[in-house]
């Protein structure tokens, strides 16, 4: 008889968005045991040492329902690679780029993904300068957080100075973002698949965490309430976004869709909300998909992307340390060598040596 799969569902952590992760780790886990599977809640508090924790918990697979700095920005993740359990999301490289705002941002400007112009602070003292004729109004946030922590509009210098004050207390760096006056879109994708677009219109005007995670403060309109040549303009944007930061499994990408023909990417989230008010599950459920199914699905996304097999790792390390200079056989190293007994080995050379 196949062993019964015995997965675990991370959830809590010690970011600022631990509680919206609890909530999300409740509903998934709940979602996989009602569909039969066997499941152990982990919640990552405060003051544990997360690496012994996860070593104790018996599990085949992690679900990750995490939030925010160590959660979701590629740390856990580099503990289950190295702990060889296969993980949901992204991988730590991407989970990193895609917290990281800065990083991000400047990963949409190579790929030549549209994204509203920015300038970052690291001194809360010097920001009326470093602000010059950026003009207003700005959108200030905290570098490194999610689900809108530390989110503020400001019209002036003075708010500015405000707002910025209070990013700080949640991380060393802060971006300030033009305001764009646009409607918001979510889309969501699954395995790279896009499941929809939902556009969301919080009735204070922003975004916020309060608007996020308070029933009753935002409308939203699914599908988005865009032409169809717009709305495959959007997802496909949004493909590129995914694209551009590597990311896998489940996915949201969060947009800004103007009355003109202008679309601004905002931020990848790797590991989506999975609360009652999440915009992922609204999106999946019009595409079909229902919230158990949904969680099945993304159980299966899990893998471990940095962790070769065993078997290929022994064969490597044993190929590279009895074979010649640079790990490449003698006859190989031999082709490449030059009259004055230098070797030259591009690395084109060096893939096609070692395979």
């Amino acid at each position: 008889m196949k062993k019964q799969k015995r997965i675990a569902v991370l959830m809590g952590g010690t970011s600022a968005e631990r509680e919206v992760s609890l909530k999300s780790g409740q509903a998934i886990a709940a979602a996989l045991e009602a569909s039969g599977h066997a499941v152990v809640r982990v919640d990552l508090g405060s003051g544990k040492d997360v690496l012994s924790a996860l070593s104790k918990v018996e599990m085949d697979v992690a679900v990750l329902a995490l939030h925010g700095r160590l959660g979701e920005d590629g740390c856990v993740q580099g503990l289950l690679e190295v702990l060889g359990v296969p993980y949901t999301g992204s991988s730590v490289l991407s989970s990193a780029l895609a917290m990281d705002k800065v990083k991000a941002k400047e990963l949409f400007r190579l790929h030549n993904i549209p994204t509203p112009p920015y300038y970052v602070v690291t001194d809360p003292l010097g920001v009326r300068e470093l602000h010059g004729s950026f003009g207003f109004p700005v959108i200030v946030k905290p570098r490194r957080e999610g689900s809108s922590v530390g989110l503020a509009k400001a019209n002036s210098l003075e708010e500015l100075e405000a707002a910025v004050k209070v990013a700080f207390e949640h991380d060393s760096s802060v971006l300030v973002e033009r305001f764009v006056q646009a409607s918001e879109v979510a889309v969501g994708l699954l395995n790279g698949k896009v499941l929809g677009a939902i556009e969301i219109a919080p009735k204070k005007g922003i975004y916020d965490y309060e608007a996020k995670y308070t029933p009753g403060m935002t409308e939203y309109f699914l599908p988005a309430r865009l032409s169809n040549a717009r709305l495959r303009g959007i997802t496909h944007l949004a493909e590129r976004a995914v694209q551009a930061l590597e990311a896998t499994g489940a996915v949201r990408v969060d947009l800004l869709v103007t009355e003109g023909q202008n679309e601004y990417v905002l931020e990848v989230n790797t590991l989506p909300g999975m609360t009652e008010t999440s915009l992922l599950p609204k999106i999946a459920g019009w595409a079909g998909l229902g919230f158990a199914e949904l969680c099945e699905a993304i159980v299966d996304t899990a893998t471990l992307h940095t962790h070769a097999p065993a078997g290929q790792r022994k064969a490597r390390a044993t190929e590279v340390d009895t074979d010649g200079e640079f790990g490449l056989s003698q006859a190989a190293v031999a082709e490449f060598e030059l009259e004055d007994d230098r070797y030259e080995v591009t690395e084109h050379d060096f893939i096609a040596a070692v395979g």
